[in-house]
């Protein structure tokens, strides 16, 4: 179904010492039996030829260069025992304790629980020639059980003195101390340079430009109270033209269980940035409310880097004693950094999956750049979902264009990874690794007026097909709208409706039974309605929904079928000023009596109605409804001839054994050679009715409707 990354395997053995297994094992009554293994937390490339990995080593953090080669056609893939080092403040103890890092040059910035019971979590600077360096120890105003999620290095200016590493968190809010345990998703930063040493008689060894702000993820209500997303679970670092400005794109899900539902919020660098300038949390003691700080801020301020362009400062050492003690003091900034536009760029409720991972990949389109995002779920399903303009670029509008189904058995998704070059989207859960590609043309249909509604970036139409869109082609009459969407003007005097148009089809109700009139359209932004037609000379009418008669997202759900819902019935798709039939089906009821078709074969599985009473007249209509069913889908027989010559091969069989076989009331009785037809109008009806049916359900076509297999 996937594409496989890799198709030749290759492992190595990594060696680990499990001297705290036992004494874990027998704490916990083997409760982390299954985690007395390594668990790899950090994966880096550290230079041409390996890579610097980080794994939980049974409960004792361990780190190794793995060698890959030069080359993908090398397969290489081994670690040399002899490199293997302690990996504390590299990777947690824990399998379940999450772990955030990032490689610059040859320094590694972790953030990891640095102790075997999880009760000592920090922000750890490690490898490198520098002396290793960490955030202040046992203090809930630097970091109160933190969940790290993702970490960034992001230039600041044209002076590489300048440049912050940036981590985002979740953790206990210090601020909502006394009002109940909360918890506020968090961005963090200190200076990368080879100046923050620590302090001279404070913070010794710790960070002395370490700040941290909250991450507001919310959506303003109508009463002026607004809904907030707590739960901080990815972050994707997209870049742009000016690598200073950069933009973070955030997953959050909320920590209520009344509420429950998931967003995506976009944070621009110069907001970031804006509140570690802005003034500092301060809270006089115990019993006072966090408040902006009023007093004089010493200089250089804190969370200014010791650089040429603030000051002569050579490192944080030579830090005046006041500027060190504030620093320890005040790590929290009062204003908290929020979205852009003061809203989120998509959100999902009362659904029963949460966003779990984003990738986010800029596409050039026809008119112009799109940020296509692609949202993992703890279902094991991926969201591919775009931001449109309405009247401007301020108004936006989102849309779900796929939703894939990437594995076969549902699993949280806990990594994604886009390759540009590949043009394929990486997906890894706890069962495996799949590719995806990131765009998939042909699934939106064979007509222009389908590739235009889909209002994929990645897509347009060629004049033949739904085909990739690449801004340089030579090739002409590439028809792309992305942010109108409108077939009417795009594929004026182009559009097919011979590809448009399904074949009519018929479908047979039983009365007093149910059925389901399936209409699935290819876009997910389209709205589709029914309509109904008694006789071909009656106009046509919209079906009206009530208890008895349901629309759902897959078509039309008749709870009881009756007499009076015999006519054609058409489903419209319409998008954007955009109508198009996608099909018409003549709808057949069957009356529920025994009368109307003769008894045939038993080896037919038989759908009873549980409203039908017992008695004869339950045995008649289960054997003439049996029958029917064998007619209509019998899976071996092609003609209605082979279903009938067993008929009347079994009537003889009966008869030869003494059954008499009863002929329905009012018809004639059925001869019993079986060489014999009768002329029966009813049979070449019954025909037409298989022929139908096989048109119907055995096309060969997918599902167009998401989720979707990926594999599709």
């Amino acid at each position: 179904m996937l594409e496989t990354p890799q198709k030749e395997k290759n492992n190595f053995h990594w060696i680990l010492k499990k001297k705290y297994c036992w004494f874990i094992n027998e704490a916990s009554n083997d409760q982390f039996s299954s985690d007395c293994v390594n668990y790899v937390k950090i994966v880096h490339h550290y230079n041409r030829t390996h890579l610097y990995a980080c794994g939980t080593g049974a409960f004792h953090p361990t780190c190794a260069y793995v060698e890959v080669g030069n080359k993908m056609e090398d397969h290489v893939f081994r670690i040399d025992p002899s490199k293997v080092e302690d990996g504390k403040g590299k990777s947690p103890y824990d399998p379940r304790h999450n772990a955030a890092s990032v490689l610059i040059g040859d320094e590694l910035y972790a953030g990891v629980a640095t102790d075997l019971m999880g009760r000592d979590f920090t922000i750890f600077r490690s490898l490198g020639k520098r002396p290793s360096i960490r955030t202040e120890q046992h203090d809930s105003r630097w970091l109160n059980e933190p969940k790290f999620v993702g970490s960034f290095w992001v230039p600041e200016s044209e002076n590489p003195d300048d440049d912050k590493v940036f981590f985002f968190f979740r953790e206990t809010a210090v601020e909502a101390q006394g009002l109940g345990k909360s918890t506020y998703s968090r961005i963090g930063q200190f200076c990368f340079n080879q100046n923050d040493l620590g302090g001279q008689r404070s913070l010794v060894n710790k960070w002395t430009t370490f700040l941290k702000t909250r991450l507001i993820c919310s959506v303003p209500g109508a009463d002026g109270s607004d809904t907030y997303f707590d739960e901080l679970r990815d972050v994707f670092l997209l870049q742009t033209r000016d690598r200073k400005h950069p933009l973070v794109y955030a997953v959050f899900s909320t920590s209520s269980s009344v509420f429950k539902g998931s967003a995506v919020c976009l944070y621009s660098m110069n907001d970031i940035r804006r509140a570690f300038l802005g003034p500092f949390a301060h809270k006089e003691g115990p019993n006072y409310q966090w408040v902006p700080f009023q007093g004089k801020v010493p200089y250089p301020r804190p969370g200014m880097c010791p650089s040429k362009t603030f000051g002569s400062f050579e490192s944080t050492k030579g830090f005046p004693d006041d500027v060190i003690q504030f620093a320890r003091h005040h790590p929290l900034m009062y204003n908290p950094v929020y979205p852009m536009s003061r809203r989120p760029v998509f959100v999902r409720t009362n659904v029963d999956y949460s966003f779990t991972q984003i990738a986010v990949d800029r596409v050039n389109a026809a008119d112009g750049q799109y940020d296509v995002m692609f949202i993992g779920t703890d279902k094991g399903t991926v969201l591919k979902v775009i931001n449109v303009p309405k009247e401007s670029w301020n108004n936006m509008e989102e849309l779900l264009l796929e939703e894939l189904e990437v594995f076969k058995d549902p699993s949280s998704i806990i990594n994604m990874q886009i390759s540009s070059k590949r043009q394929q989207l990486y997906v890894g859960s706890d069962t495996g690794l799949a590719q995806v590609p990131l765009h998939r043309c042909s699934v939106y249909g064979k007509a222009c007026a389908e590739c235009c509604l889909a209002r994929d970036p990645y897509c347009a139409w060629d004049g033949t097909s739904c085909t990739r869109y690449l801004p340089n082609t030579k090739r002409r009459f590439r028809r792309q709208d992305v942010r109108n969407g409108d077939p009417n003007t795009l594929c004026s005097g182009g559009i097919n409706l011979e590809l448009l148009l399904k074949p009519d089809s018929n479908l047979y109700g039983v009365e007093g039974s149910s059925t389901f009139l399936e209409c699935i359209p290819k876009s997910l932004q389209a709205k589709v309605t029914w309509t109904f037609q008694k006789h071909p000379q009656n106009p046509r009418a919209e079906v009206r929904v009530d208890e008895r008669i349901l629309q759902t997202d897959r078509g039309l759900l008749i709870r009881r079928v009756l007499k009076r819902d015999i006519g054609v019935y058409e489903c419209h798709a319409m998008e954007h000023g955009f109508t198009q039939t996608l099909l018409s089906i003549t709808l057949e009821v069957i009356p529920s009596t025994s009368s109307q078709i003769p008894n045939l074969p038993s080896d037919v599985p038989v759908r009873l109605d549980p409203r039908s009473g017992g008695g004869s007249s339950m045995t008649n209509q289960k054997l003439w409804y049996r029958d029917f069913m064998q007619l209509v889908d019998h899976p071996n027989l092609n003609t209605v001839d082979q279903i009938c010559e067993q008929v009347w091969a079994r009537k003889n069989a009966g008869e030869a054994q003494g059954v008499k076989s009863f002929p329905a009331p009012g018809k004639d009785t059925l001869p019993l050679g079986g060489a014999a037809r009768p002329p029966n109008k009813k049979w070449k009806h019954l025909q037409e009715i298989r022929k139908g049916r096989n048109r119907r359900t055995h096309d060969g076509k997918p599902n167009p409707r998401a989720p979707r297999s990926a594999g599709e």
